[in-house]
Formats: C-alpha cells, sequence, structure tokens
C-alpha cells in the first residue's frame, strides 16, 4: 500500500501542473468524515484569492493582451482531466489559468481514490513573465492538502527564481538554484509550452517540492497524430522527462499547445491523465512570449 499511495501522487503532480507529489492518501474512515467541512473552507479561501488578481496594468503589456481601448484583457483558461492508475479512473483533475496581461493565477484542484483510499488537494499559484531572463516564473504558491498527512504549504520566490522561502506547517527552509529557476508544477507546463513554442527540443526544469528540489531533462520527440475524443483527430507533440519521475506529455499545437495527457512510466504502476474538456476565453497569443 505504500508504493501505492506513494505512486498515483508523483504520477498526477508531475504530469499536470497539480502537485499531489508524495502524498499518502487518506482512509475514507473517521479520518475521511471531517473532510467536507475542510473542503468547503480551502474552497471559500481559494475563490477569495483568485478575486484578488491584481487589478493595477503591468508597466509593459503584450500587444496582444490590449483591447482596442487600450485596456488590459483579462481572460482565462479551464482544464479538466481524468485520472487513471493502470487502467482504472480513481479521479479527477480541474485547472483554470487567470491571465491579465504578463501574469496570471494558477487553480488547481483533484480529488482522487483507489480502494477505499483518496486525498483532496488544493493549489494557487501566481507567475509572471520576467523580463531579464526572457521566461516564466514562479513568484508564490499556496498548496493545501485534506484527509492524512494533511498539510498547507506556501512557497515564495526571489532572485528570478533562484531563490524560494517555503513554509510548510510553519517550519521555514530555504532553497536555492546555480542557474535555473526553481518552479511550481503550474508554471512548469507553461513553461514548457513556451520552450514548444520557441521550437525548443530539449531543455532542463527544476521543481520546487515540499522539501526538496527536483530537476528534470525535458526531450521533444517528433509529432504524431491520434484521436481523442471528443476532438478527433489531433496532432500531438509528445515530451519525454527524465529525472526524478518519468513523465510523457503530450501537447496539441491546434489547441493553444495545452496538454492534452500524461503518462506517468512506474515501475510497479502506469499513471495517465486525459483531458475530457478545454475552454478558453483567451486569444492564442496569451501566455505567450517574449513580450516587446
Amino acid at each position: 500500500m505504500t508504493r501505492l499511495s506513494a505512486s498515483l501522487p508523483n504520477m498526477l503532480g508531475l504530469a499536470l501542473s497539480l502537485t499531489l507529489m508524495n502524498m499518502a492518501f487518506a482512509s475514507e474512515s473517521e479520518s475521511q468524515q471531517d473532510a467536507p467541512s475542510q473542503e468547503q473552507v480551502l474552497s471559500q479561501e481559494l475563490s477569495q484569492e483568485l478575486s484578488q488578481v491584481p487589478s493595477q496594468v503591468p508597466s509593459q503589456v503584450p500587444s496582444q493582451a490590449l483591447g482596442t481601448s487600450g485596456s488590459v484583457e483579462k481572460c482565462s483558461r479551464s482544464s479538466n482531466y481524468d485520472i487513471y492508475l493502470s487502467g482504472i479512473h480513481t479521479g479527477t483533475i480541474s485547472r483554470t489559468e487567470t491571465w491579465l496581461g504578463k501574469s496570471a493565477v494558477v487553480t488547481s484542484k483533484s480529488e482522487a481514490s483507489i480502494l477505499g483510499i483518496g486525498t483532496q488537494y488544493h493549489q494557487r499559484a501566481e507567475l509572471s513573465w520576467s523580463d531579464t531572463t526572457n521566461e516564466w516564473l514562479t513568484d508564490e504558491f499556496h498548496q493545501k492538502v485534506t484527509g492524512f498527512r494533511a498539510r498547507d504549504m506556501q512557497a515564495t520566490f526571489s532572485d528570478n527564481g533562484l531563490e524560494s522561502r517555503v513554509d510548510l506547517d510553519g517550519d521555514i527552509e530555504n532553497y536555492t538554484s546555480a542557474n535555473i529557476p526553481l518552479r511550481d508544477v503550474d508554471t512548469l507546463a507553461i513553461q514548457i509550452r513556451q520552450y514548444l513554442l520557441q521550437g525548443r527540443k530539449q531543455f532542463a526544469l527544476i521543481r520546487q517540492a515540499s522539501d526538496a528540489t527536483e530537476r528534470y531533462q525535458l526531450y521533444v520527440q517528433e509529432s504524431l497524430t491520434t484521436k481523442v475524443a471528443p476532438w478527433g483527430e489531433l496532432t500531438l507533440i509528445p515530451v519525454e522527462q527524465t529525472g526524478a519521475e518519468e513523465v510523457t506529455y503530450y501537447f496539441a499545437p491546434t489547441m493553444d499547445y495545452q496538454l492534452i495527457k500524461a503518462r506517468y512510466h512506474g515501475i510497479i504502476l502506469q499513471g495517465l491523465i486525459e483531458l475530457n474538456h478545454y475552454s478558453s476565453s483567451c486569444g492564442e497569443k496569451v501566455g505567450s512570449g517574449p513580450f516587446s
């Protein structure tokens, strides 16, 4: 059961920018009885935080984010995914990107269970475009998990992402990176998309985990064409990740280069997430740098 409970969250977190990484799953018994009220509180908190997206216009705004009146376009992209573990449907993921010029707030929520074991996960991440390094950087993120081994994690980033401060249930740790920015998993997904738009074929990224940093090397593969319900035939770009976890991501150029599915290649268990709904009020260039 230990291996089972560890592998599922690893797959979910890395596959989508939703860090269910390294979490054990709570038994749906007495510890789960308080979950509905906790869930309600977390949802309310995240709604309040999302409403606080800065209303001020950034000093430099990409032309594609400007309306005819010169105001900043606020738009959103929403994705829902199904989670499978060794072919068994085990849960769902919902993710919303709210964009405002050169910054965004990403909120993620996931519920998953298998063999009567489950957990709930919420995260809110703030990210912005760096004119200094020409890439997307995490400004801060707040993650809450309910159930067994529940946790409250908050992280802030400085020095163009090379330094971080992590508060895990009141315990403070600081982390540094020599040259690759530390990011949360939501910003990692957006930066992968950016590299694909730039035509990059390989690159390295580092994720800020709760008690460590994890480096990944990613390699872009040849495009392939496959049928994906309900969209029909799509051309997908596979991106293979090596390092602490082996994952293959599949992005669709005709759908704003969004993540369509991801496979977690575990030794014992095989994980999969697949997109089942996608909507966007954003133009295709929103969330795409560099900006002039």
